[in-house]
């Protein structure tokens, strides 16, 4: 495989939640930027087409990312009975209670936690993963497929990087994502102090958010790497759609559809 699993900040247990939270409301202003919900929305549409329950089942949710949108623009096109719950290994305990206690019908945060690898039958509907598939190593990556597909539900994957450039230019690129995270903090919300003082004081969260966008984007699967992943998946009634999308960047995504 091309991809290298370096080690992320934000994948470490002791690291610390706020920091991490910090962290992923970048990323929602950087989803935004490259126009992830538009995108994302096209790809879950085709899924929700294959799936017997109205409901998204967004894995290693974090702070939500792009999902509230995607929620609000497929809601929108009229799937009106469509609902959303959030689900992680570590859950964002803070998100997870502002989303609960406004207690609105089609959106929840599963505050308990939930592996990728192996989700519940409690849990059904199109399951997916945004920005998250390249933290996981080979053989946990292959059991979230190998899950999705025995279970026979769908499974929508989106990554922001193809990964196709050489290693050596992600390390060149520290400096620029290490500047931009002082631009798209304006962009943040909501914009607390801490996100604030540990970005433009004390840039911690700049230094954070560079090595780990660095190290993402080599960590992250090729469409050749995903020929790897799925040798051996492949089944009758059940189909893998791989690809890239061009246009703000390029990224890949992976379909698993039950026929």
């Amino acid at each position: 495989m091309k991809r290298i699993h370096l080690f992320e900040l934000e994948d470490f247990p002791w690291f610390p939640g706020w920091l991490r939270t910090c962290l992923t409301r970048l990323m929602v202003v950087m989803h935004r930027a490259i126009g992830s919900p538009e995108e994302l929305t096209k790809l879950v549409a085709r899924a929700l087409a294959h799936s017997r329950q109205p409901t998204l089942v967004d894995l290693c949710s974090g702070s939500g990312g792009p999902m509230l949108e995607v929620l609000a623009n497929l809601r929108q096109a009229g799937h009106r009975d469509l609902a959303l719950v959030l689900t992680d290994l570590y859950p964002n305990t803070e998100v997870a209670a502002a989303i609960n206690r406004a207690n609105t019908p089609s959106l929840s945060y599963r505050t308990t936690p939930v592996d990728a690898s192996r989700v519940g039958a409690d849990l059904p509907g199109v399951r997916t993963m945004t920005g998250s598939f390249h933290h996981m190593q080979p053989a946990l990556a292959r059991a979230i497929l190998q899950n999705a597909r025995d279970s026979r539900q769908p499974i929508c994957i989106y990554e922001m990087s193809d990964n196709s450039l050489p290693t050596a230019i992600w390390w060149v690129s520290l400096p620029l994502i290490f500047l931009m995270a002082f631009f798209l903090t304006l962009f943040a919300r909501p914009l607390t102090w801490r996100q604030l003082v540990f970005t433009y004081l004390i840039p911690i969260i700049p230094l954070c958010f560079a090595w780990d966008g660095a190290v993402s984007n080599a960590r992250t699967y090729t469409l050749q790497d995903m020929d790897e992943l799925l040798a051996g998946l492949e089944t009758e009634g059940y189909t893998w759609e791989k690809g890239r999308i061009t246009g703000r960047g390029n990224k890949l995504y992976l379909l698993g559809l039950p026929t």
